[in-house]
């Protein structure tokens, strides 16, 4: 009986170790095989497994790197920090990325430096914890994110300089038709010109403001607004103290498609009320916002506590160039415009962010 009890105790041992060394030899298999380089280090920094993908990334034979430091790995200026980080990881080992957040390099034996991506796996053995490291070689990545950022960067200055040329092109419009108003004396025409100065410059604005901003994408407004106001200001001799103008869009980015019309409808809205709604040196205030709504909508509104539209005005089939010019543009923005008549007139139109 005991002659069988001691035969199958060394059975179970013979099975145990027979199992222990075919899970040794898969996990060496599944190591081996590994796409990416693997290298297993000990705590005292010592290679103890190596892969043939490890072989090639690194340029070292197998026999080369097993029972050296993985220091020889790792470029000399990071050296003198590896150490305390690979007692750092083994005070808390667990599976996770090395150097979160940091850019890596490995050193391979001819001495070229390569940016890599490392993931650390705690492996237990029966010489104690090891880590398992899984090495990526990045540089092929690298290279390709460095020349979008490039590309990026050209994209930027190119953008930059079309906008400045077209602000400069509008300026030498809006310079042309100040000739044409020193050349008459007809106040109808002078208007005319003065509102088509008024125009050209909303739309020179919006581009300056683009070249001076870092977004080329999208128009800071609130910016826009606070460059337009003085000049229509200015433009129909409307003294500051008489008619104030207020304006609000903090905050609020439009894309040029969406900020060019908007300026326009500003542009001609303000004309309309320096023009009609403070009759007789009148005193007054002109109150434009530009809000962004949760339903990713923006509502621009103009408003006066002038003298209101006439009831008898029907401000859709209007003649005059500007109001025209407004429906227009709404069309465009396919947005729905709301009218307020008096106390206080007020224009508001609710569109959609990306029309």
């Amino acid at each position: 009986m005991a002659t069988a009890a001691a035969r199958s105790e060394e059975t179970q041992r013979q099975d145990r170790e027979r199992a222990f060394w075919e899970s040794a030899e898969r996990f060496r298999q599944v190591v081996e095989s590994a796409p990416n380089a693997m290298i297993m280090v000990d705590q005292d920094g010592v290679i103890e497994m190596v892969n043939a993908q490890a072989e090639r990334v690194f340029g070292y034979p197998r026999a080369e790197l097993l029972g050296r430091p993985v220091d020889m790995l790792v470029p000399e200026r990071f050296r003198d920090r590896h150490p305390g980080m690979r007692r750092s990881y083994f005070a808390e080992p667990r599976s996770r990325p090395m150097g979160a957040g940091r850019d890596l390099y490995a050193l391979r034996k001819d001495g070229s430096e390569f940016p890599v991506e490392i993931g650390l796996n705690p492996i237990e053995t029966d010489q104690g914890t090891m880590v398992l490291s899984a090495i990526v070689d990045i540089s092929d990545r690298k290279q390709k994110e460095e020349h979008i950022i490039e590309a990026l960067k050209e994209k930027e200055v190119l953008l930059g300089e079309i906008h400045h040329r077209v602000k400069n092109n509008m300026q030498i419009v809006h310079s042309l038709l100040e000739l044409q108003m020193a050349r008459t004396s007809d106040p109808v025409v002078i208007g005319m010109l003065r509102d088509g100065q008024n125009r050209i410059h909303s739309m020179a604005l919006i581009h300056q403001t683009l070249y001076q901003s870092k977004d080329f994408a999208r128009v800071d407004f609130d910016s826009f607004l606070h460059s337009l106001v003085p000049n229509l200001t200015a433009s129909y001799g409307a003294p500051a103290n008489r008619i104030a103008v207020s304006t609000g869009a903090s905050g609020v980015l439009l894309p040029i498609n969406i900020a060019v019309p908007c300026g326009l409808v500003v542009n001609e809205l303000i004309s309309n009320a320096f023009k009609h709604a403070f009759p007789g040196g009148q005193s007054g205030q002109i109150i434009v916002t530009l809000r962004k709504e949760p339903d990713d909508q923006v509502v621009l509104s103009v408003s006066d506590n002038g003298i209101g539209i006439p009831p008898d005005l029907d401000v859709e089939q209007t003649a005059t160039l500007g109001l025209q010019l407004v429906w227009l543009l709404a069309d465009q923005l396919k947005a729905s415009v709301t009218i307020q008549r008096s106390n206080p007139t007020r224009f508001e139109l609710r569109l959609p962010l990306h029309p």
